[in-house]
């Protein structure tokens, strides 16, 4: 194992011949040791940094008789100050004799690269090993507000400076270990890539791999450090990939796992080549996943998701039952990549929903609003009406209304819309979003703010104050944007609102909007305003209604109305109540509509409708129609054709004592 020597390596230029970096710093002015070495390490960085004098205080033994010695203190004013070690003075041993756990376990205690470097100043040498996860622990905790690049006066550090270049000059001496866990940390700089760092680094790791050298973790944490800094094109990365193919899974660590999906990740325009590779992944971390933490299961699933693995719905499963575990241990990022991979791969189950409310109600307050609008869309997404979620956001808004941007809001309030539910604070839920509406109109993307009103509209919250302002011709405009023409979904909600203005806000005397932004039919295959009936349920009732009317005759199907809703079946009646044929057209008194309702019209496992269904019943009977709702879940409830008859006899005529047949 290689031994890095802190103080030889502070003084291995030409004029540093006195032992140990202290005695260099003694006898030397302070500029000298700084321009010295700084040659070395400024290249590294994409960051410019300014030529400028550098003085350290360091708490070692030598250092305290060297100030007694002089009677005063190196640290001049204004000077960068390195934090106490506390009672790591005791540390004056070479690492040869200190324990490896005690060292990592002081490492982790370091909470800024100063505390890290002053704790490593103590010793005098220094394993490769141990030296690479000082260089590592230095990176994670310079990491400050998302700016990778460490501070000037760290660069400027002698001591990290005498473990970089250590690294440099002699790459060949290092274990695996700590060659790929040097590269892995500096990835985490803002490194040029063509500096001589890396560059000496990276050959030697090339070299090893196509040596064969490398065992299966450090291949792993090699290829994640040339994906961040070469990209998925590197040459490399394909042998890597190809010599932990013909590794057995079986010495692959759960973490290494996991880094093996990230990589493929990288690569999701090879799937197809590595699909096989993946089969067997997808199959082997079955016996993994209870080993997994928050963080792995999160990234797994992402994984998962960019490389399209529809397939691996038993690893899925299995991974959402840990997740149901976990989420109180998820960070609000990770949780929002398990509800996105759950959307992608259609997942749910009572037990996560569960846990996500009581996650969701207890931090509701607290909770980022980037994750409260990724839960409404999971909830809007799979049909889920839960009431505790919904309450909850709904209270958290009103709250905290200024923390949303205007597609969060959007987010949060389409899904109440969509679910048919008014929370018991609805009144004052929708009074704040009002307020936003008139003080932040011109902030919403016009398509948002269309799916916003449409959403209101459906649980009767008409947005009567800006109906005016989206039939505008301004507003259809900016709607249509460059398009040659409107999207056919912006016009179907368009129409449905200029409905809802004629039939239940008669009061509204504002713009209407014009006959060409119309649409004719909701019912459409792409983009549709209505939920397409359920076939088998259909062709079930449909056989019950022949046997009670008699004949075919005297009922139509999939009937498309005037006022652009289509009737799953229509039954015509004279003015004596008696069934007409559905070829007449004079003489109609009253028109029935059944709406044969499948589960895919209603909240997911309830009898609660969607939005889009309630709208459509509301309207039709305004518009003077009969409504008859024969639900899945009473059709299911029969056990033979007579007793499906008995049903349609008295859902159809017990309302009508009129209905004759």
């Amino acid at each position: 194992m290689a031994l890095i020597t802190l103080r030889r390596n502070l003084c291995h230029f030409s004029d540093f011949r006195i032992n140990g970096a202290l005695g260099a710093l003694k006898n030397q002015p302070v500029h000298h040791v700084h321009n010295a070495v700084k040659g070395h390490l400024y290249p590294w960085f994409f960051c410019s940094l300014q030529p400028g004098p550098f003085r350290v205080r360091f708490h070692h033994a030598c250092c305290k008789k060297f100030h007694s010695e002089n009677g005063n203190d190196l640290r001049p004013v204004g000077e960068p100050v390195f934090p106490p070690v506390q009672d790591w003075d005791s540390f004056e041993q070479n690492l040869e004799h200190m324990d490896e756990q005690v060292f990592y376990r002081r490492l982790n205690n370091c909470t800024s690269p100063e505390e890290v470097l002053g704790f490593i100043s103590t010793l005098q040498t220094l394993p490769d090993t141990m030296a690479a996860g000082a260089l590592q622990r230095i990176c994670e905790v310079g990491e400050k507000d998302g700016d990778e690049r460490l501070p000037k006066e760290i660069i400027d550090n002698p001591v990290f400076q005498a473990l970089c270049v250590q690294f440099e000059q002699e790459p060949s001496n290092l274990s695996n270990t700590s060659l790929v866990t040097a590269l892995q940390a500096l990835t985490l700089l803002c490194v040029d890539p063509q500096s001589n760092l890396l560059l000496t680094l990276v050959a030697e790791c090339q070299h090893r791999v196509k040596r064969g050298s490398l065992e299966v973790h450090s291949l792993c944490v090699l290829a994640e450090s040339l994906l961040k800094l070469e990209g998925p094109g590197c040459t490399t990365l394909g042998l890597i990939i190809y010599q932990l193919q013909h590794e057995k899974l079986e010495d692959f660590t759960p973490e290494d796992i996991v880094a093996l999906y990230r990589i493929l990740q990288a690569c999701p325009e090879k799937v197809d080549q590595h699909q096989t590779f993946l089969n067997k992944i997808n199959s082997f971390s079955l016996s993994i996943v209870y080993t997994l933490s928050p963080k792995s299961i999160s990234q797994m699933l992402t994984a998962l998701v960019v490389l399209d693995q529809t397939h691996a719905l038993p690893l899925v499963i299995k991974l959402a039952k840990y997740v149901v575990r976990h989420i109180p241990y998820f960070t609000d990022k990770e949780l929002g990549k398990v509800l996105e991979a759950f959307i992608y791969f259609g997942h749910h189950d009572r037990f996560f929903i569960t846990a996500l409310e009581q996650h969701v109600v207890s931090l509701c307050l607290t909770l980022d609003p980037e994750i409260v609008s990724k839960v409404m869309e999971y909830c809007s997404r799979k049909r889920i009406l839960s009431k505790p979620i919904l309450n909850a956001v709904a209270e958290m808004f009103v709250c905290h209304s200024e923390k949303f941007s205007p597609r969060q809001i959007s987010e949060l309030i389409e899904p109440f819309g969509k679910l048919n539910y008014l929370p018991p604070n609805a009144s004052a839920l929708f009074r704040k979003l009002e307020d936003i509406l008139f003080t932040h109109f011109n902030s919403f993307p016009p398509k948002t703010l269309l799916r916003l009103l449409h959403s209101c509209s459906l649980i009767e919250c008409h947005p009567v104050n800006f109906m005016g302002k989206i039939f505008s011709p301004y507003f259809l405009q900016k709607l249509q944007g460059e398009e040659s023409y409107l999207d056919r979904l912006s016009r179907a909600q368009l129409t449905q609102l200029l409905l809802t203005s004629i039939l239940e806000c008669p009061f509204y005397k504002g713009p209407k909007l014009l006959p060409k932004y119309q649409v004719k039919s909701f019912l459409t295959p792409c983009c549709s305003l209505e939920t397409p009936v359920d076939f088998h349920l259909y062709k079930y009732v449909m056989f019950g209604l022949i046997d009670l009317l008699g004949a075919r005759l005297y009922f139509a199907s999939k009937v498309l109305t005037p006022y652009y809703y289509t009737i799953d079946v229509e039954i015509k009646l004279d003015e004596e109540g008696f069934v007409l044929p559905f070829t007449f057209h004079e003489d109609v008194h009253k028109r029935v509509a059944l709406c044969i309702d499948g589960p895919k019209r209603f909240c997911l496992n309830s009898k609660h409708l969607l939005g889009k269904e309630a709208i459509k019943q509301r309207h039709l009977r305004l518009l003077g129609y009969q409504v008859v709702q024969i639900p899945y879940y009473d059709i299911e409830t029969l056990k033979s054709k007579l007793e499906l008859v008995e049903y349609l006899q008295r859902k159809l005529f017990s309302q009508n004592a009129g209905i004759c047949w």
